[in-house]
């Protein structure tokens, strides 16, 4: 098996993108319970469906905690250098590096989002 110059075993390119992927969908359900009523009422939506969304609010932690352990392979794997990369592999084309890293920003984002509205979301209500 190939490996890296600090002995660490080559790890599947695709799983920066799992990883990001993963954070992503978590980020947004730990703030579903907070962040979604509030962005449905600003659109106009509204119902006492809205309501069942709150159910989610004793899941948030495990969410969150899910979110942070994907970002933190997604860094891993996104931060890594360009030369750990073999010139062939996804990961050494800049493009894809850029686009990999506007990605991660966003989730982290999202994650801060998720982690300050319940704090901001009285203020709305």
């Amino acid at each position: 098996m190939p490996t890296q110059h600090n002995n660490e075993p080559l790890a599947n390119p695709a799983t920066g993108r799992v990883a990001l992927a993963v954070g992503g969908v978590a980020a947004i359900l730990a703030s579903a319970c907070c962040l979604g009523p509030l962005v449905l009422l600003a659109l106009g939506i509204s119902g006492a469906w809205i309501g069942n969304l709150a159910a989610l609010e004793r899941y948030r932690p495990i969410f969150i905690g899910a979110a942070l352990v994907a970002l933190y392979f997604a860094h891993r794997r996104i931060y890594r250098p360009a030369k750990d990369c073999a010139p062939g592999e996804i990961c050494a084309v800049p493009t894809v590096r850029k686009s990999y890293k506007l990605l991660f920003w966003i989730v982290a984002a999202l994650l801060g989002i998720a982690l300050v509205i319940p704090l901001v979301a009285p203020l709305f209500y």
